[in-house]
């Protein structure tokens, strides 16, 4: 029998030789997930920590939604969008609700739904301020992270994903995050602003929230410049923050009455994919009323997977466990227990410096330099202890667990990650 060094050596070194080397991942092979658990080749149990990126905020698995994709199947996959489905329409119906909006075209993966949300907004600038196609503007912010295509890339500060791949795709203003002054001083200078996209937590930056006037303000902004607001909820989204989206701010509703309130930030275009199928299925919506979706016409835009049966199903089975399950109030909730409890080691703490979040989607912020190996080795302890996390940005460690996680369970975690930190701390 194989031992568990050389088992697990066999499939990284498949992967090694076999696979384009685009990701570093930390060293376990994973073989099972169920809940808020993964299990690896070799039968060893682990918390799940990061939840694939935000995308099984349902839990790995989730029977209701394997059920749906099982159903779906046996039925009907793939017709394409040359032939109407019997899928398609009643999911349609269904997220435009669930959300408040009037129509959605349907992607497959984040950076697809963001390509869309870019053509969308060019044309409805096109369309509805007289810019011409070659002049059209979309600012987006420093230390963005919508994705890793030529267009996204062009405007992103990642130099890892950037260096080298051009030449780079025009049309993007960036300015900093969490700066209404900025956004303000970009549309008053430039007429030709068709959309600002951002992220209302910026994730991969390192989960950084902005204050909490700001996605209020930007939303006012874009009215009174005639810009549209993009916001991209890929991460951020289906209950991640304690909202159902972060644009909710603190609303404690799950239902698109958020739409009417005061701590509504409602976005002209919305994105979002990774938890919308609650990681079972490849799926990504841009969400609009009929006033900017209405610019795009047959034959403009599409993708031959984007919108099918299998999806569509997925899709509508994730969304409802959100909302039968609480996940948004328990996000909420758990989510401040995590930072409190953190909050609580860092008093005497020499290696963590900062916890910073929203809701179940949070960071430690790690007292070395962001070139040193300090929260990769954390991150390599807390895998032998029990539970996975990995870094961002070099010196931060993000911890975004599924949302059906228990107060038991994520205590539990808190522990393992506690003692996991003081094995780090000077002597």
């Amino acid at each position: 029998m194989a031992t568990k060094i050389s088992l697990t050596n066999q499939f990284i070194d498949l992967e090694h030789e076999f696979g384009a080397h685009n990701y570093h991942p930390l060293p376990v092979v994973l073989d099972k997930g169920e809940g808020v658990y993964l299990w690896d080749v070799d039968g060893k149990k682990y918390f799940d920590f990061l939840s694939a990126y935000s995308a099984v905020n349902q839990g790995h698995c989730h029977p209701k939604i394997i059920q749906a994709l099982q159903d779906q199947a046996q039925q009907l996959c793939l017709t394409s969008r040359a032939f109407h489905n019997s899928a398609f329409g009643p999911f349609a119906a269904f997220i435009t609700a669930y959300f408040g909006f009037d129509k959605i075209l349907p992607m497959n993966s984040g950076a697809e739904a963001v390509e869309t949300a870019i053509k969308i907004a060019r044309k409805w600038g096109v369309k509805n301020k007289g810019i011409s196609q070659e002049q059209a503007q979309i600012v987006v912010c420093h230390n963005n992270f919508h994705g890793r295509t030529t267009t996204i890339i062009s405007f992103s500060d990642d130099q890892v994903a950037k260096k080298d791949f051009g030449p780079y795709t025009p049309g993007f203003i960036s300015i900093p995050h969490n700066d209404t002054k900025a956004l303000e001083a970009a549309f008053a200078s430039n007429k030709n602003i068709v959309g600002f996209l951002v992220e209302p937590i910026q994730g991969e930056a390192g989960i950084f929230t902005p204050d909490e006037a700001y996605l209020r303000n930007v939303q006012q902004l874009c009215h009174e410049y005639k810009v549209l607001f993009i916001a991209d909820e890929i991460q951020t989204g289906i209950a991640r923050t304690g909202s159902l989206l972060a644009v909710c701010g603190d609303c404690s509703c799950e239902s698109s009455c958020l739409r009417q309130t005061d701590t509504f930030a409602a976005p002209d275009v919305l994105i979002l994919g990774k938890a919308i199928s609650g990681g079972v299925y490849p799926v990504s919506a841009v969400l609009a009323n009929n006033d900017v979706m209405g610019v795009i016409q047959p034959g403009e835009h599409g993708s031959t997977f984007g919108g099918n049966p299998i999806a569509a199903a997925v899709a509508t089975a994730a969304l409802k466990v959100v909302k039968d399950e609480n996940l948004a109030q328990n996000a909420r909730t758990l989510g401040q227990l995590f930072r409190n409890a953190i909050n609580e080691y860092i008093k005497t703490s020499s290696i963590v410096t900062l916890v910073r979040g929203k809701g179940l989607l949070n960071a430690i912020v790690i007292n070395d330099t962001p070139e040193s190996d300090t929260a990769w080795n954390i991150c390599l302890a807390l895998k032998e202890n029990g539970l996975l996390a990995k870094p961002t940005h070099g010196n931060i460690i993000r911890f975004a667990p599924p949302l059906v996680m228990t107060e038991d369970e994520l205590m539990a975690c808190v522990k393992i990650i506690t003692k996991t930190l003081r094995t780090f701390e000077p002597n």
